[in-house]
């Protein structure tokens, strides 16, 4: 049922024919045999905020981008920034550290092995350009194994001043910075900083391949964004003003990425660099305050943001609607377009990528992701498929299979069968107690491994 729905939001585009426009090439394609690796993380962007899933949001470049490559159909985070960030970057689920929720001082432990810090070991240069989130000041990206950082710290910044939204014992307003040192450059809006910042990286000379992490401010709230992109939208008297700020943010993303694909195909580094394109969570579905941001968006239209249909909750949930989320992976001449309809999880990245690479799984302690290439480069279904983990405060979930078990608290129990139900609206604990017995073993056994006491 679910593979039925996608197919018909995604078949038609699917079939278009598409070309990247040809563009003068200023320099030649990196030599090495390791592939440079884009990795985009979008804010908050939901199920439905992507063109490919038949949003009312306009993202040519996302959309282009997906049908020709492997759209990922059943890809998994958690159901805010920190905690995916911190599974990304370290291939564990983030209860390993205590992190159930988005989280400040030392996040990840000083010297644990990173995405960025192992393939920094095996010769790739790696950037950052955006929010980091994974630790305040001065447990900051450069001590993780990026060279280059630039962008925030913190979880959310005013769009211009680039200050987060209030000062705290372990944040303070300030958190703009180059390489770790802060930087005063308000002004102009994070996405184009961070644009500008990703094409800088691209089309600086060096022998060695890219890691170019881009971990983009929008649609986090709270939006401002320039008149051109509001201006898309405002013919659309049947979208909420708050869904018209959220849209016009969508769209800028999509531009900067345009802008980032061109700068690749213009150096000549366009075929060898593997694209992955994910959101952190699913889409908050509103967001006021009167006082963060000293106000200065507590008049805004703020009721309707983004749409996770037809997925069930929102950001900060453990239902589909906040930990699955839209992505795709794009590397021409490598990857056939296709769907890709297996579970995968943000913690699959770092042995994945790794494998890439190069660097030996085997030796890095405590891994939760597994390498899923054969997945999407070839199809592959997994011999032994993965079971999943989720934690956060008073909720935890299971996957194994078709079935998901959540757990409220110490005694409120779901099941679902997602094949027959990904909407997750009728619970089966009842009719199976078996499945209901055997997901609870499964969730003390994952348990077992996490840290008792959260950041």
């Amino acid at each position: 049922m679910y593979l039925k729905l996608l197919l018909i939001q995604i078949l038609p585009i699917l079939a278009a024919s598409f070309i990247w426009p040809e563009v003068p090439l200023d320099k030649k394609v990196n030599p090495s045999k390791n592939p440079n690796i884009l990795f985009i993380l979008a804010d908050d962007l939901g199920w439905a905020d992507v063109g490919y899933h038949g949003s009312d949001i306009i993202t040519p470049t996302i959309d282009r981008l997906a049908r020709s490559g492997k759209i990922l159909s059943q890809h998994y985070v958690m159901p805010t920034c920190t905690p995916t960030r911190v599974s990304l970057m370290t291939g564990k689920y983030p209860s390993r550290y205590g992190v159930l929720a988005p989280a400040y001082g030392e996040v990840i432990d000083l010297g644990d092995p990173t995405l960025a810090s192992l393939l920094a070991e095996n010769g790739y240069y790696t950037a950052i350009a955006g929010k980091w989130h994974m630790g305040s000041p001065p447990y900051t990206p450069l001590k993780y194994g990026f060279q280059s950082s630039y962008g925030y710290f913190d979880g959310q910044i005013d769009p211009y001043t680039h200050e987060y939204k209030t000062e705290t014992d372990l944040t303070e307003r300030r958190s703009w910075h180059r390489n770790d040192a802060y930087l005063d450059e308000s002004g102009s809006h994070v996405t184009d900083l961070l644009t500008a910042e990703a094409i800088r990286i691209i089309e600086e000379e060096r022998e060695e391949p890219f890691f170019l992490y881009v971990a983009h401010h929008v649609p986090h709230s709270p939006l401002s964004e320039p008149e051109e992109y509001h201006d898309l939208y405002k013919e659309d008297v049947l979208m909420h003003p708050s869904r018209r700020l959220f849209a016009a943010a969508v769209s800028h993303l999509d531009e900067s990425i345009g802008q980032i694909i061109d700068a690749l195909e213009r150096t000549g580094q366009r075929d060898n660099t593997l694209i992955v394109f994910i959101s952190d969570n699913g889409a908050q579905q509103s967001w006021q305050s009167e006082t963060e941001y000293e106000g200065r968006y507590a008049g805004d239209p703020h009721l309707v943001l983004g749409n996770n249909y037809p997925l069930r909750g929102w950001k900060g949930s453990l239902y589909e609607g906040g930990i699955r989320v839209p992505g795709f992976v794009n590397w021409p001449g490598h990857l056939e377009p296709g769907i890709v309809d297996h579970p995968i999880h943000i913690s699959d990245w770092l042995p994945t990528l790794n494998k890439l690479a190069g660097v030996e799984n085997e030796k890095i302690p405590g891994l939760d992701g597994r390498n899923v290439w054969p997945q999407i480069s070839a199809d592959q279904t997994p011999e032994n498929p993965k079971s999943m983990y989720w934690k956060i405060r008073n909720t935890q979930a299971v996957r194994e299979g078709d079935w998901k078990l959540l757990l409220h608290g110490n005694d409120d129990v779901e099941l679902y069968n997602l094949k027959e139900d990904f909407r997750e609206a009728h619970n089966r604990k009842d009719q199976n107690p078996e499945k209901v017995e055997e997901l609870m073993k499964m969730m003390q056994d994952f348990q077992a491994n996490d840290r008792d006491i959260a950041q």
